[in-house]
């Protein structure tokens, strides 16, 4: 994949974030082109995406709600965490799955 695609199906993928703002800045594309440079799997984005997603909405209903997340690297720790953490991929489709009921 080379990194057009790569950047601009991460930023699709961070603009249909729950909590993400939708718009992307130019420094989330610089962002993005970083993490293609350093080699970061695309998929290990997505799912710190997904990973990120999903602890914000399962906070405590009586906690303050969370502002809205307004830059790429917000996820910065989490891509981090995904990739140093070997989870199977079944445990991000599970999230997904929650995520999309969430929606509903």
């Amino acid at each position: 994949m080379d990194a057009a695609i790569y950047v601009q199906r991460m930023l699709d993928a961070y603009r249909a974030t729950p909590g993400a703002c939708g718009v992307v800045r130019k420094p989330d594309r610089a962002f993005a082109q970083q993490l293609f440079a350093r080699g970061v799997p695309l998929e290990a984005v997505e799912n710190a995406f997904v990973l990120a997603a999903s602890r914000r909405l399962a906070r405590p209903a009586n906690a303050p709600p969370l502002g809205v997340i307004r830059s790429l690297a917000y996820f910065s720790p989490v891509i981090d965490e995904v990739l140093a953490s070997p989870v199977s991929q079944d445990y991000y489709r599970y999230l997904r799955a929650r995520l999309a009921q969430c929606r509903r």
